[in-house]
């Protein structure tokens, strides 16, 4: 049975995120195994910062491409503040706490940045850019080529 066109849509956009997920997740653990070896910081400051660089480019990236949203930057990054404003308590507190206990810390990060991904593209797709997807230049270059371009 052929995949519909939507159907294809949507897994080019999973694909694409997962893939802009992986070059911030390197982003984050490069980062974080930076401040781990330079710094005798605890695990909490190292991760909020190597988390911030993370969301900045993923969100940058998976904006313009994965979604193609034309909406309001400043409203689609609060959106994205709301959620970390609950995700990273949660993952920085609970991550601590792991690490407290003497889990590995690169495990504690890895586990976290696979949480993020699951709940962050859910998140992504129906609530901040959910109503704007395909909406950009690129979007609709693309509809009016009939879906031919890959830029």
């Amino acid at each position: 049975m052929a995949m519909d066109k939507e159907k294809k849509k949507e897994i080019a956009r999973m694909i694409k995120f997962g893939l802009f997920s992986v070059s911030a997740g390197i982003i984050e653990f490069v980062s974080f195994e930076l401040l781990n070896a330079f710094t005798p910081w605890p695990y909490w400051p190292k991760y909020l910062i190597a988390l911030i660089l993370s969301v900045v480019w993923n969100f940058t990236l998976n904006r313009a491409y994965t979604f193609q949203s034309a909406n309001n930057v400043p409203i689609a990054m609060l959106k994205v503040a709301a959620f970390y404003a609950v995700f990273t308590p949660v993952s920085t507190i609970g991550g601590d706490y792991l690490a407290k206990l003497g889990w590995n810390e690169t495990l504690v990060l890895a586990l976290t940045m696979a949480c993020n991904f699951i709940t962050e593209y859910l998140y992504d797709r129906f609530v901040v850019f959910g109503k704007s997807i395909d909406t950009n230049e690129r979007a609709i270059k693309d509809k009016e080529n009939g879906g031919n371009t890959n830029e």
